[in-house]
């Protein structure tokens, strides 16, 4: 049975380019009929940050990605906490001491840096020499006395090659002369992440390591390991980091400010921020921007919009098809399909992906994603207006990229609205009859029954036959006048959920706003 593993550490919100390594893995157990594990790698007790587990947690269940053990979903490896497995790493620590294969070290913190400024200070690369590698517990006994630190490292072959078979990358060898002797326990008896993880993923029974392509480096380390310890190795697919937009480097969490410059991710981050602030989410930018999948959730993203980007970034199925449900990713997903090269993140067409999937949404689904957004933001309350909202979600079809963007037609709901400065003056102010067809338009409407588009649509056609004017001459007037924006939906849906009493208000409010600012020239 294939059973593959994600091993998130607590240290921040999850992160996009994490989510979609976990996809594959995920994919990979279902495709086969396996079982897909979540562990917690959470050896690094200074870096864990308490809250950051549960949106982990949250964060693959909102996007459908179960899992068959772990946190929350015991099985017969519990516990799925490195934190808590610190006495089956110690066993595994004094077997590798005992076999030869790790040695007692008392080398100091200020030792160390000095050999690495002196490295540095050559122009070479710093190897450890083993100077303060204790053989015999006689000298181990010597140094302690001193008052130096014990660490455990890793005696790492000093002749020889390691071969991997990479389902990725194909066969990748790395000599071990070239292999630093790692440290795996630290003086206070915690282990580090290359001891507990090989044996975490031994005692799991997991078949397959699939992970990203910074940990291929790591792995002659760690089945030198497993070999040490007398376990056979998984199957390992390193596979190729999601990279920045518009870039060639790794997408960090930590570069919020340089992609900022990029005008796709700008534009989805300000797109959130207004949501946020509307809907009164908390939005800092370490947790809050999007590299974090969280990010997505609270905008009124679909999982399965996020899920079928992220498939392709890094994997193909014939290099034109682009669009699959989660049913269709199970069934045709491999890793041989899996690309070596990087693949950008791009916003633009993560959006595009997101629209889709939405358009496609039942009406019925869509007005109940939108309903939560709406009520954040203050804009339902009453009947009327849950019954406007269903009309509004109806008409703006897939103007709705996501589902937050029902804030976009806040005016549907409020009295209160800002025109756009720009439309304004553009459809009002300079044509310069505008404003008098606007008034006598005004007059026109007072008269009309307001129950149906079709019959708005026709009254303002009588309009302009009796004006001996275009539609295109009124249109955009009325649209700003009514909505205080210069695009929308169609024209007349929007005039009859806006209703009577509000259109001809606003028509005022317009022209008396015209009236002020507006400069005949």
């Amino acid at each position: 049975m294939i059973r593959t593993r994600f091993a998130p550490s607590p240290t921040g919100y999850l992160h996009i380019g994490g989510v979609r390594s976990a996809l594959f893995n995920w994919l990979l157990a279902r495709q086969s009929g396996g079982q897909f594990i979540l562990r917690i790698d959470d050896t690094d007790a200074g870096r864990n940050v308490s809250e950051a587990l549960q949106p982990i947690l949250d964060g693959f269940r909102w996007l459908g990605m179960d899992w068959d053990e772990g946190p929350e979903v015991d099985g017969p490896h519990t516990p799925y906490y490195q934190s808590k497995r610190s006495q089956r790493y110690q066993e595994a620590a004094e077997q590798l001491l005992a076999s030869g294969h790790a040695y007692r070290d008392y080398a100091t913190p200020d030792e160390l840096k000095a050999e690495r400024d002196a490295a540095e200070k050559k122009g070479e690369r710093f190897f450890y020499d083993r100077q303060w590698m204790a053989e015999t517990d006689e000298q181990a006994a010597a140094f302690e006395a001193e008052g130096r630190p014990r660490t455990l490292r890793l005696k790492m072959p000093r002749e020889g090659t390691c071969t991997i078979n990479d389902l990725v990358r194909g066969e990748v060898q790395f000599e071990w002369a070239q292999e630093q002797d790692t440290v795996i326990q630290r003086p206070d008896g915690s282990c580090l992440y290359h001891l507990a993880s090989v044996i975490d993923d031994h005692d799991f029974n997991i078949s397959h390591v699939v992970r990203a392509e910074e940990h291929l480096p790591n792995t002659p380390r760690q089945i030198f390991i497993l070999e040490s310890l007398g376990y056979e190795r998984p199957q390992y697919a390193h596979l190729p980091y999601v990279a920045e937009p518009g870039g060639s480097a790794k997408l960090s969490k930590r570069k919020l400010a340089k992609y900022e410059n990029n005008k796709d991710f700008a534009q989805l981050l300000a797109r959130g921020r207004n949501i946020a602030e509307r809907c009164d989410i908390p939005a800092e930018a370490d947790t809050f921007n999007p590299v974090i999948i969280d990010f997505y959730r609270e905008i009124g993203f679909e999982p399965e919009a996020i899920l079928n980007y992220l498939l392709l970034l890094g994997w193909s199925l014939d290099g034109e098809t682009e669009k699959f449900t989660v049913d269709e990713m199970v069934k045709l997903f491999t890793i041989e399909r899996v690309n070596k090269s990087p693949a950008s993140f791009d916003p633009k067409k993560l959006i595009a992906f997101q629209g889709d999937t939405f358009a496609q949404l039942p009406l019925a689904t869509r007005i109940e994603r939108t309903q939560p957004f709406a009520a954040r933001a203050g804009l339902l309350g009453t009947p009327e207006a849950e019954e406007k909202l269903a009309k509004v979600v109806e008409g703006a079809d897939d103007r709705l990229k996501m589902a937050g963007d029902i804030l976009d037609f806040d005016y549907f709901f409020i009295d209160e609205f800002t025109f756009n400065d720009k439309a304004f003056n553009k459809r009002i102010c300079k044509p310069q009859n505008a404003r008098p067809l606007l008034l006598e338009l005004r007059g026109h409407l007072a008269q009309v029954d307001f129950s149906s588009a079709d019959q708005l649509e026709q009254q303002v056609g009588q309009f302009c036959v009796n004006m001996e004017i275009e539609l295109k001459d009124i249109i955009h007037a009325i649209r700003v006048a009514t909505t205080g924006q210069a695009g929308g939906f169609g024209m007349f849906d929007t005039l009859a959920i806006l209703g009577k009493e509000r259109v001809l208000g606003r028509i005022d409010g317009a022209l008396e706003r015209a009236a002020t600012i507006c400069t005949d020239s």
